[in-house]
């Protein structure tokens, strides 16, 4: 299986069609065709459906574009290192992370190192900590960033000097919005959309007492932004981290904290003798000095 055609196979993928495929790709119809024809018994399965109105993926096909698209992202991963200058710095530096206010730090030592080394670039993965984990597992992140709870005995990490708060996201024109923050006994009945994250879950319901099983959860989300125009639209309450979604000016929304507080640690991780990049290295390495300083 040539790196070539798996390019060709994502192409025909995302366009959903051989010919918008095709002229993306710079190639004739009949040699994308018969590329596909080639994959498909190469593998011995079925890849795609085609139908009159173009071409969607089997199940085989969707779990190909997956490792396909790992695996091309890997190998550009380890032509931008190789292709960076000895005497300058350049290259990616990739980044997966939860929604979390913390990103600023890293969005700052970013900043800060590109002053010096204005080659290297940057590129986000944004998901919940299970999709971060994987993603790192496979080599196609640099670095997570985890919001605590989370089980960090597979890899090295920094702790960073700052927390979230937990809290509950509503309208501004709710009963709660009075309140200054959110007791357990205040949610109990009311319609909540709660993050579908078992370790989140669990910090909950330890805050909750026996009157977790008491909530009334209508809706899960694993990004806030989604969640955030269900409350907007009278969905119902989200219980979330501070900051994420803006709640000045304009915004019909307000976050509350909760009481007793709930607050969580934040952390920077990567593998275990993980073998960096020179950028990758780099970032770290002004990362951890920001941090001291």
């Amino acid at each position: 299986m040539e790196l070539r055609v798996l390019r060709y196979f994502l192409a025909v993928a995302r366009e959903e069609t051989i010919s918008g495929a095709a002229e993306a790709l710079h190639v004739t119809q009949p040699t994308l065709s018969r590329q596909m024809m080639d994959l498909e018994e190469e593998l011995g399965k079925t890849l795609f459906l085609r139908g009159k109105r173009g071409i969607s993926l089997t199940e085989e096909g969707l779990f190909l574009r997956k490792r396909a698209q790992e695996i091309v992202s890997l190998v550009e991963r380890t032509e931008s290192a190789f292709g960076a200058a000895d005497t300058d710095i350049g290259g990616d530096v990739w980044i997966g992370g939860g929604e979390t206010d913390a990103m600023r730090l890293i969005a700052r030592a970013a900043r800060s190192l590109r002053a010096e080394h204005p080659n290297i670039a940057y590129h986000l993965f944004s998901g919940n900590a299970e999709d971060v984990a994987e993603r790192l597992d496979r080599g196609l992140v640099d670095f997570g960033i985890f919001i605590e709870p989370a089980d960090l005995s597979k890899y090295d990490f920094l702790r960073l000097p700052v927390t979230d708060v937990w809290g509950v996201l509503m309208r501004k024109d709710s009963p709660l919005a009075a309140k200054r923050a959110i007791r357990p006994d205040d949610l109990i009945g009311l319609p909540l959309l709660c993050s579908r994250q078992p370790l989140v879950r669990n910090g909950i319901s330890g805050w909750m007492g026996d009157r977790f099983d008491g909530l009334n959860v209508t809706a899960t989300y694993n990004l806030l932004y989604n969640a955030s125009l269900m409350v907007e639209e009278g969905m119902g309450y989200a219980l979330c981290l501070d900051g994420i979604v803006r709640t000045s000016g304009d915004s019909p929304l307000c976050f509350r904290p909760l009481e007793p507080k709930l607050e969580v640690g934040l952390d920077i991780v990567w593998k275990k003798r993980q073998i960096f990049s020179k950028a990758a290295a780099k970032f770290l390495e002004h990362l951890q000095k920001q941090l001291a300083g």
